[in-house]
């Protein structure tokens, strides 16, 4: 079997923290070529002296043997004190060197050394004690921000905060434990219904039905569905298991009125006041409660 490496790199943006001292952390999405996907907290000084090492590894791809020889990409050295601004403008040209270096011969890309610096650290997985005071303030950086455009920073970002709405044991050490009421920030909400999340002190991955959303003390309102679906045909039989989902013959033609980001479908079949729930790979389950999807 081939070694693992990094078939994809991201910069999703920083993150501003404040225990045990104020600080700045820049956050990475790192895909694996065994299909992983992890989240990585990195400091801009480590990641340059990560960028001096690796210069060291290779002179001639460095330049340093002859200048028109050089490929890895340059990175500016740290500045002595980092602010917010400093740490927002940096954004553009360290997501350019993330990308540039993926794109360089196999030999650099995915030698040992870039390798373990982007390898999942504890302290990634089970971050830092907050401040006992203030919370960590998360800045998510534009998708389509360049190097010379300044002005697509986001604002600091308050993370949506769901609750648990029961018990749920963790299958694998990227996912993470639930017990009814925790209260969790979603980082990342993939749409094959598994949240990344961050439940205290713990980071990993929950399935999105076991999770409520809140706004403050109130909870979110659920937007209407729009009632002008799309037709599907199930690619194999289903058989309900709640009352409210619907039990499915393979064949079937089902109108799809409403996608929930959990990876269920509100969708109706036969009578059109009749509105039913099935379930994700059969041609897509919803569960909603009745109440949603009464005509």
């Amino acid at each position: 079997m081939d070694p693992t490496y990094i078939r994809h790199l991201e910069l999703l943006g920083f993150e501003r923290r404040f225990f045990p001292r104020h600080h700045y952390v820049y956050m990475f999405l790192v895909k694996w070529s065994d299909l992983s996907e992890k989240l990585v907290y990195r400091k801009y000084p480590e990641i340059h002296t990560f960028h001096k090492s690796l210069k060291e590894m290779f002179p001639i791809e460095a330049g340093d043997i002859d200048p028109k020889d050089r490929i890895i990409p340059s990175l500016p050295a740290p500045k002595w004190f980092d602010n917010q601004k400093t740490t927002e403008n940096r954004q553009g040209t360290l997501a350019e060197y993330c990308h540039s270096l993926l794109n360089l011969p196999p030999k650099i890309s995915r030698c040992q050394l870039l390798l373990d610096f982007f390898q999942v650290r504890p302290d990634d997985e089970i971050p830092p004690s907050s401040h006992p005071f203030k919370r960590n303030e998360t800045y998510l950086m534009s998708k389509d921000r360049s190097r010379n455009n300044t002005s697509e920073i986001s604002g600091p970002i308050i993370l949506e905060t769901y609750r648990a709405i029961s018990d749920y044991s963790k299958n694998s050490k990227r996912e993470v434990d639930l017990s009814a009421g925790d209260m969790l920030e979603i980082i990342e909400k993939n749409p094959n219904g598994w949240w990344f999340c961050q439940c205290e002190s713990r980071r990993g991955w929950v399935p999105a039905s076991y999770l409520e959303p809140l706004e403050g003390p109130d909870e979110a309102e659920e937007p209407e569905p729009n009632y002008e679906g799309e037709l599907y045909e199930t690619i194999k039989a289903y058989t309900a298991t709640q009352e409210d989902e619907f039990t499915l013959q393979a064949g079937e033609i089902i109108e799809v009125i409403h996608k929930l980001l959990d990876g269920w479908w509100v969708v109706r079949s036969g009578h059109p006041k009749l509105l039913n729930l099935s379930s994700c790979g059969y041609v897509i389950p919803l569960r909603v409660t009745w109440s949603k999807i009464m005509l």
